[in-house]
């Protein structure tokens, strides 16, 4: 599912126009970006959790020349699922 399949299914969903959808779709995930670029987390109980990590610097490898080289340590995003979503996923049928 893409972002435009997304709001409609939103739109259909909830009885709102598919501009109303977007607009909140778009609003959600400026807000959850934001707040992670924070270093905050943004915690929706029984989804998940998105939240910064750190990364390690780490020593690579070029897979052309086989070269070595250094990975400067980063900090990236990282989304924790509930446990309702994942029971909803591991659902057996």
């Amino acid at each position: 599912m893409n972002k435009a399949e997304l709001i409609e299914a939103l739109a259909k969903e909830t009885d709102m126009s598919k501009s109303a959808a977007g607009r909140a779709v778009s609003a959600l995930v400026e807000i959850i970006t934001k707040t992670v670029a924070k270093k905050q987390d943004v915690q929706l109980i029984g989804f998940g959790t998105f939240k910064a990590a750190k990364r390690a610097a780490r020593v690579g490898k070029n897979p052309r020349t086989g070269e070595k080289l250094k990975i400067a340590a980063a900090t990236v995003p990282r989304f924790t699922a509930g446990a309702a979503f994942k029971a909803a996923v591991n659902k057996k049928k």
